[in-house]
């Protein structure tokens, strides 16, 4: 009898364990016509590009979504969280997309520093139960742009476990190592841009934030 119930007992655990499985790391569904707010720098901004190319456009007509695009060229880290509290007040988000800190690291600012104010930003956001999604950005370098694989700071990974906000980990990796997709070792073209919208629309489709 004790083996049939210890039997019983991994089985239904090992039923249990998928349903599990899945739901973890699961974002609840962001209804069409929610209001986004894309904060970020020239990326973000569509740097040498018209405003309907830029990323935040092209992702708000694949989602539904009204993406309020606030990218400044020459942000930086520091500078998107004093921007935070009145863009809140303002547009009244339900979530936030961040994309900033690569200027942080072109001044060589410190990692620590750089990931304190991003931590601050999802902070800032979540007492306004905004939810918040980090992009990753990559250590700039010519010449790995030019002959290699750009790699994501370590520190976006690091901020958004201890955090709790999702990563979007490769994306602007991935179209800033792929000189088809670059206007200059920094900048995405039109097709980066549009690459970009992609790979955050799977990317927030398989977290179960876009249906």
């Amino acid at each position: 009898m004790f083996h049939r119930r210890i039997g019983t007992l991994l089985f239904a655990l090992l039923c249990l364990a998928p349903a599990i499985g899945c739901s973890e790391n699961r974002e609840r569904p962001l209804a069409p016509g929610a209001v986004v707010l894309a904060l970020g720098n020239s990326i973000t901004a569509g740097h040498g590009l018209p405003p309907e190319q830029a990323w935040p456009e092209l992702l708000g007509r694949r989602s539904g979504w009204q993406i309020v695009n606030a990218g400044v060229s020459g942000d930086t880290s520091d500078g998107a969280l004093q921007r935070l509290t009145p863009l809140l007040a303002e547009h009244q988000p339900q979530m936030i997309i961040v994309e900033i800190g690569g200027n942080d690291m072109l001044r060589q600012a410190a990692d620590k520093q750089i990931a304190a104010n991003l931590a601050a930003i999802v902070d800032l956001a979540r007492q306004r139960q905004v939810r918040v999604a980090l992009l990753a950005i990559p250590r700039p370098s010519a010449l790995r742009a030019a002959t290699g694989r750009l790699e994501p700071a370590a520190f976006y990974a690091d901020t958004a476990a201890s955090r709790g906000a999702m990563l979007v980990e490769n994306a602007v990796s991935d179209v800033l190592s792929d000189g088809r997709l670059r206007l200059d070792p920094l900048h995405p073209n039109a097709a980066g841009q549009l690459a970009l919208a992609q790979t955050l629309d799977k990317s927030f489709r398989a977290s179960g934030l876009l249906r």
